[in-house]
């Protein structure tokens, strides 16, 4: 495997596959811009699939700039590019160094990072000169323990720093982990133009429905058990409890895809499960002035994936102690909850992930800094819980009212005004 001039080869423990999985989780941020954008792509081959998949993210008023990965393969490249057809190579630009790219919107890194930790920042640094204002850097490194020289401890600072997304790719060999990093602020009103972010954290059973990462893990701990009480017990049926398990509680964490609505004004659920309350509010935390709050209820029975409710930016996150009173009850105000505070162009909009009587884990994917679009995944609660959208009630009108049925990402629960 060669290495790109902006990625030293030093120390490297091995070459690291990129497949189409990884390849697509790295191309995920110029995919989502629905508008013109400019995008670099760094160290690519002819045979690279992270080419492949940036090419297949281009839009008409795109255009992509390929550094090779060494510059005896530019004309290579350039025959790949060609041989792709005139639509393709009006947008497509092999250039011979880094030097010769112009600053872009999305700047990716093809291969992933394996060397020291200096080496890792050197390379970093060297693509943040190519970064225009509030543009991302995509770049991964091997997940697995001794595959790098100090590139994941680096990155894993870096994401600290600039993260605004990480995906964990466990379908690459070896897995990898994408970072998505952003160097100066991004405008909240970009959000609006961004499509949902691809999610390698939800592995697809159908073309519409996907299983989340947590539901794979707790179905593979059923499987587990009930494999170690067959050993241990080989005449006991007991194993057949957690196998039995393992089905319904993977289903718990079924991820299916949803339509968004395009409307504009439009102010989605954000999961799914049955509204319990729509009431004004106020509520010092997230400013002054008066809220619109929205209080939806998950039971074990419904989708427990959470959305964005409103395209917006993330500028604060916060998880505020409490009890574990049953989801449906007026006390579970109280419970412990987790709050994701977005700016939007009508004001500032607050998520509240709330546990339950069972829930006691909240995971929550959309770190300070990120862009979200409407309907976009933003984290899930295990079990049965309580959902809430914080809206400013001066700029939202309810459409839903105690005892509706509403479908997360869907179903339009508030217009703005």
């Amino acid at each position: 495997m060669t290495q790109s001039p902006a990625v030293p080869a030093t120390g490297r423990p091995g070459p690291v596959h990129i497949g189409e999985r990884a390849a697509r989780t790295l191309v995920s941020e110029l995919a989502r811009h629905n508008d013109p954008k400019a995008a670099l792509l760094v160290g690519a081959a002819p045979e690279s699939a992270v080419l492949a998949a940036a090419i297949d993210a281009l839009l008409p008023g795109d255009t992509l700039t390929v550094v090779p990965a060494a510059t005896t393969e530019a004309a290579g490249l350039r025959e790949h590019v060609t041989a792709q057809g005139r639509w393709v190579a009006d947008r497509v630009r092999v250039v011979d160094s880094l030097a010769e790219a112009d600053a872009a919107e999305v700047v990716i890194a093809a291969e992933a990072l394996v060397g020291t930790t200096d080496e890792t920042r050197a390379t970093v640094d060297g693509l943040v000169k190519y970064l225009a204002d509030g543009a991302v850097l995509s770049v991964a490194a091997p997940a697995g323990p001794g595959r790098t020289a100090g590139a994941a401890v680096e990155l894993e600072r870096q994401a600290a720093l600039h993260g605004v997304g990480t995906d964990l790719v466990l379908r690459n060999y070896p897995p990898v982990r994408v970072h998505r990093l952003r160097f100066t602020p991004a405008s909240p009103a970009l959000a609006a133009r961004l499509a949902p972010a691809y999610r390698p954290s939800s592995v697809p059973l159908t073309r519409s429905m996907h299983i989340d990462s947590n539901g794979v893990a707790a179905a593979g701990i059923a499987l587990g058990l009930a494999a170690l009480a067959r050993v241990a017990r080989p005449k006991s049926r007991l194993w057949l409890l957690p196998a039995l398990a393992a089905a319904p509680v993977a289903a718990f964490f079924r991820d299916p895809e949803r339509d968004v609505p395009e409307d504009p004004s439009a102010v989605v659920a954000a999961a799914d499960g049955q509204v319990l309350s729509v009431q004004r509010l106020h509520d010092e935390r997230f400013g002054e002035g008066e809220w619109l709050r929205i209080a939806v209820f998950l039971s074990v029975l419904d989708v427990h994936v959470n959305r964005s409710p409103v395209a917006g930016k993330v500028v604060d996150y916060f998880v505020a102690d409490g009890g574990f009173v049953n989801a449906m009850k007026p006390d579970a105000e109280h419970n412990v909850a987790a709050y994701t505070v977005l700016d939007t162009g009508h004001g500032t909009v607050v998520v509240a992930q709330r546990t339950g009587l069972i829930a006691r884990r909240i995971v929550q994917r959309a770190p300070i800094g990120a862009l979200l679009a409407r309907g976009e995944r933003l984290g899930l609660i295990r079990f049965g819980s309580r959902t809430d959208v914080y809206l400013p009630a001066d700029a939202a009108e309810p459409l839903v009212g105690p005892g509706d049925k509403v479908v997360g990402g869907a179903t339009v629960i508030a217009r703005w005004l």
